[in-house]
């Protein structure tokens, strides 16, 4: 086990070494030894990618080097961040070595001969370094877009043509990763959660949730809680992810457009309830201030009345059965606080009232 560990140690600083311009004193034989070094590093993750106790020992030392001050060891730049990553460790070294402009023409002449091998190599019918360098840029390009998308506001964002690609893009990854027999689809979307601007990728996520399914769900069956939904479905991650971040759900439907997160209401029931739920709360922090004759909340976090009106009129607008949803919700609130019709004394009398002229 420790000479495995001392291997994984040395693979990681092959890895920042790449970055830098000692690359330049590489021959074809240091190029070759070090992809020989990867493919024993992914011969590692194959072998034992189902045995805990390997498994555990290698996450903890690529964990401990990650979290050393300053010192030695693979860290977020390398690549090397989890067990998973011992799987793709030549596609990392080929990926930083081709965009290293000190690499010396031999070195980098024999690399390209690894990625292109042609026709006649051995391995012509299987997958080769070039087909699964082609995959992981693909998902660094889909990340990357996320990341330095621009902010330009659009009324009708499910039809702007980058949000759009962006959306494509999001769910081609989630349907690779659910493909994959050690990644978990949720843990990814957390991680870009974590990693990207908030409020353009509750955007991104928005747009994907009204593209077409690629497997659509039987009539009148939907996606739940605790209900299994089909892996690799992108859109259906999507909204199960959401449906299990309470907190991200909340975030979606206060920051997004009220539009926006109405088309999503009214594609997925399940989301639309979560929705329907979260507006009533925010109405029932409200209390109507006599002086000034508005409703109002107690504290600068309370959804404004404002605000509050143009999300229950954006579903309104919808065509049934979800406007007829929400109008059964609010008159229900209202039944359920006293049947007034008197404005001022019930937020759902209000509401209805004034849904009732802006509709």
């Amino acid at each position: 086990m420790e000479t495995l560990l001392q291997h994984l140690d040395r693979f990681a600083e092959v890895l920042a070494v790449s970055r830098t311009a000692s690359v330049s004193s590489w021959d074809p034989k240091i190029v070759r030894r070090a992809l020989q070094w990867a493919r024993y590093l992914r011969h590692v993750h194959r072998r034992f990618r189902c045995h805990d106790r390997i498994r555990t020992a290698l996450e903890r030392r690529l964990q401990d080097l990650w979290r050393l001050e300053g010192g030695p060891g693979p860290g977020p730049v390398s690549g090397l961040t989890n067990f998973q990553s011992l799987g793709r460790c030549d596609l990392l070294l080929s990926l930083r070595l081709l965009e290293n402009r000190a690499l010396g023409h031999a070195a980098c002449h024999y690399l390209v001969q690894q990625l292109f091998p042609g026709p006649g190599h051995p391995d012509a019918n299987q997958e080769t370094l070039q087909d699964s360098l082609a995959c992981l840029t693909r998902r660094r390009s889909a990340v990357h877009m996320l990341l330095l998308s621009g902010y330009r506001e659009n009324p009708a964002l499910q039809e702007d043509s980058l949000m759009k690609t962006q959306a494509e893009l999001l769910l081609e990854r989630l349907r690779e990763v659910g493909k994959g027999e050690a990644e978990d689809p949720g843990k990814f979307l957390s991680l870009l959660w974590e990693r990207l601007p908030h409020n353009n990728f509750l955007k991104v996520v928005a747009v994907a949730l009204l593209l077409p399914p690629s497997s659509p769900q039987p009539r009148g069956e939907e996606f739940e809680l605790g209900r299994p939904h089909t892996p690799g479905d992108g859109v259906q991650e999507l909204a199960h992810w959401l449906l299990e971040k309470s907190d991200i759900m909340a975030a979606f439907c206060r920051i997004l457009p009220a539009r926006l997160v109405a088309s999503v209401a009214g594609r997925h029931p399940a989301l639309c309830r979560v929705y329907l739920s979260l507006l009533t709360d925010w109405g029932r922090h409200l209390h109507y201030d006599l002086q000034k004759g508005v409703w109002v909340g107690a504290d600068s976090q309370n959804v404004p009345w404002e605000e509050l009106y143009d999300k229950f009129q954006s579903l309104c607008q919808a065509p049934p059965p979800l406007k007829d949803e929400v109008l059964t919700v609010l008159k229900s609130c209202k039944a359920q606080d006293g049947d007034f019709e008197v404005p001022g004394i019930s937020i759902w009398t209000d509401l209805l009232l004034a849904l009732g002229r802006g509709v």
